[in-house]
Parts: C-alpha cells; sequence; structure tokens
C-alpha cells in the first residue's frame, strides 16, 4: 500500500502551492526555488497522470483533480504535525483534556486535584463532565473516563474499575423516617440516575421486586441522584466509588448490608495515538495509583457484597441510628 503514494517532497510543494496559491511563496515557505517547486509539482501531476493546477494571471488555482486532492494531503500533515507535537510534548508540563462521568468527577476525582498537582504543578488540567463516546474521538479531548461495557471500537482503552451498588440515604432523613427493612423504602422517594434499570437490579437480589414504589424522580445521571440523596430528597444508588467520600464524612448512610455488582464498569480511553503521549500516560498512570491506594484502605466505607440471590437475604440497618 505504501508504494502507491507519491513522494513526500512533491506533496508538500503541492500543498504550500495550493494554500498560498503562488509558487513563489511556496518556495519561501519550503526554502528552495520557485524551479524547485515547479519541478516537483510537475512530477506529482506526472505520477499522478493529472492536472493539479491551473495558471490564473499571476497565481495558480487548483483543478477538479486538485481540489478533491488537498483535503486528503492537508488532512494528513496536520496529523504528523500534531502527532510530533504531542511526542515532544514534556510528561510532567503542559495541557491535557480530560472527559470524565460527571458523577466520578465531581465526587471522586475533584477532590484529588491537590495530589495530582502536588506531582504535577506545571500540567493545566482542563476537565469536562461528561460520559459522551464522542468525547472519545474529539480532537480537544485528549483521554476519557467513561462509564459503559467497554464497546467502544477502533480505541485504546483499559477497565479502571469495577462498582458496588447500593442505598444510601442522608441521615437526617433515615433519623426521621427510619429504614428498618427493604419494605420501609416504600415510604420514601426513589431517586434514579438511570433509567431504572440499577435500582431494578438491587431490588431483584433484596427479593423486593414486588415493592409498592411511589414516589420517584430520574435525575438524568448519578451524580444528580447522589446530590439530591445528600440534600435528603429520597434514597439513591450509590457505589463503591463515588459514594465512598460521602459515606466517609458521614453525608449518607448505606441502610443495608447488600451491594450488587453494576452492569457497566469504569474504563480509561482515548484515541490509538493518544496512547503512548508522555502527559496522556502520567495522567493514567495518577489514576491507577489513586485507585490503588483506594483498594488498599482497610476501612473503605462501603456496603458488604451479596453472598447468594437464590434465598432471600437477610438485610440489617447500618451506619446511623434510627428512631424507635
Amino acid at each position: 500500500m505504501a508504494n502507491r503514494l507519491p513522494p513526500l517532497n512533491p506533496l508538500r510543494a503541492f500543498e504550500a502551492t495550493a494554500r498560498h496559491g503562488s509558487l513563489t511563496k511556496a518556495a519561501g515557505e519550503l526554502n528552495v526555488t520557485h524551479g524547485a517547486v515547479s519541478h516537483q509539482i510537475k512530477a506529482l501531476e506526472q505520477s499522478l497522470g493529472v492536472k493539479l493546477f491551473e495558471r490564473v494571471g499571476q497565481r495558480v488555482k487548483l483543478t477538479p483533480h486538485g481540489a478533491e486532492l488537498l483535503p486528503a494531503v492537508s488532512t494528513a500533515f496536520d496529523g504528523i504535525a500534531a502527532a510530533t507535537q504531542r511526542l515532544t510534548r514534556p510528561a510532567s508540563s503542559g495541557a491535557l483534556s480530560v472527559s470524565c462521568v460527571p458523577a466520578l468527577l465531581l465526587l471522586w476525582m475533584t477532590p484529588r486535584l491537590g495530589s495530582f498537582t502536588a506531582q504535577y504543578p506545571d500540567i493545566q488540567l482542563t476537565l469536562i463532565p461528561s460520559n459522551d463516546p464522542r468525547d472519545i474521538r474529539a480532537p480537544h479531548i485528549d483521554v476519557c473516563v467513561h462509564y459503559g461495557n467497554g464497546s467502544w471500537a477502533d480505541c485504546w482503552m483499559r477497565k479502571w474499575s469495577g462498582l458496588e451498588l447500593f442505598p444510601v440515604v442522608s441521615p437526617t432523613l433515615i433519623n426521621n423516617r427510619p429504614i428498618r427493612s427493604v419494605r420501609d423504602l416504600a415510604d420514601h422517594v426513589f431517586l434514579h440516575g438511570d433509567d431504572g434499570r440499577e435500582w431494578h437490579t438491587w431490588l431483584a437480589a433484596a427479593d423486593a421486586l414486588d415493592l409498592e414504589r411511589g414516589r420517584r424522580h430520574h435525575l438524568g445521571d448519578a451524580r444528580m441522584a447522589t446530590e439530591a440523596a445528600v440534600h435528603g430528597h429520597g434514597v439513591a444508588l450509590g457505589d463503591s466509588v463515588t459514594a465512598s467520600a460521602l459515606l466517609a464524612r458521614g453525608m449518607l448512610v448505606a441502610p443495608f448490608s447488600l451491594s450488587v455488582p453494576a452492569v457497566d464498569e469504569f474504563y480509561i480511553v482515548c484515541r490509538n495515538e493518544m496512547r503512548t503521549t508522555p502527559i496522556v500516560q502520567v495522567f493514567i498512570d495518577w489514576l491507577f495509583a489513586e485507585k490503588a491506594g483506594d483498594d488498599g484502605r482497610a476501612d473503605a466505607p462501603v456496603a458488604g457484597r451479596i453472598i447468594s440471590r437464590r434465598k432471600r437475604p437477610q438485610l440489617k440497618v447500618i451506619g446511623a441510628k434510627t428512631a424507635g
């Protein structure tokens, strides 16, 4: 396939001439003579068997064949220049743009920015709250930390963390309206961060799909559902990654010692060409180091795993004083 590509120098002469509309200006940019540029273009035209330029007064104009070729050549040169810039960018300085799941960004990553800044004071982060798969190929985004099933194609990815789901509620709400058993959830507002699938999964594990559920709010994402729970607006499903700090600070409690694995997981994802960029590698390494630190803490305040789903689990209230 590479043998069918025209030589690089004629392509450079073609692109510069097309951009300037002038052989003389192209020669000045490339630091060669007018005749050298003209010779390179003629060689390219002979190689392709088509006419690429026509003269219009003192300037040159692309023919239809030249206009068809130019976008591909320009894109290729822009890509080479961008890749070269990324490869030569220092690992510990520069700008880095990160797209991250909103809940993870707000509740896990933002509190740890001090750790990252202390290690890499010369890296300027742009953090974008998003879980949009289009971010993976967006040219202005370097790396993504997204929640999904890992089905993104034609990109580099690595699983960062699985997570467990369990109900969370504010201490004030649970003290005013006790939750002594799963049946007591019927007296509370259900806060959804998705279409209801995750609550369905947890209630199935608790053998409570027949629970009469009244009021419910759909908040759009886990961050908003968790925030609503903090403010006492109902019971949300927290997870073992983003809710851990809120549980540790007593802003939320987990009423039941039952959790279920989430259907999806957190992944670090980026375009293939970004994977070897030093500044991206620095950030990925930091993410895994921080997660390893979390996993190594024996006192991590998360709910327990379900042991068996074949028989009704024994649910108990933990983490809060209840009335009565």
